[in-house]
């Protein structure tokens, strides 16, 4: 799903699609694979594009963004501090108490199913506080 036109009349989707062409090396595929296992972990969320280009999956709240750097792909859990990590994924941005961070460097293997319930944690954290 996407969530209105942003830039030169493109969605959300379409920018983030455009991202991943024009960066066209192995932070394009990290994002790509890791755009795709967000959609598959949580259908019904929304991509949006914020802060002049930083692609963002939310659903009930934000879920987290997907910045590329030069030498990480950066996945910025908004609420990650209150999830379960049984799995260890967090290793950035772990100092603050709201926000944890994965960052994926090139040849980095990706835990799909750890980030896939991850995702899922982050979902259903944001849906228990819309229903207070």
């Amino acid at each position: 799903m996407q969530q209105g036109d942003t830039q030169d009349g493109k969605s959300p989707s379409e920018l983030i699609d455009a991202r991943i062409e024009e960066l066209g090396d192995w932070r394009g595929e990290t994002l790509a694979r890791l755009r795709a296992l967000i959609r598959q972990a949580a259908p019904e969320a929304v991509e949006t594009w914020k802060w002049r280009g930083v692609p963002v999956w939310e659903d009930a709240g934000m879920i987290c963004t997907g910045e590329t750097y030069k030498a990480v792909v950066k996945l910025t859990f908004a609420r990650g501090a209150a999830l379960p990590d049984p799995k260890k994924l967090f290793n950035s941005s772990l100092e603050g108490n709201t926000r944890r961070a994965i960052d994926f460097k090139e040849g980095d293997k990706i835990d799909a199913d750890a980030l896939k319930a991850l995702v899922r944690e982050a979902v259903a954290l944001n849906k228990s506080r819309t229903k207070r």
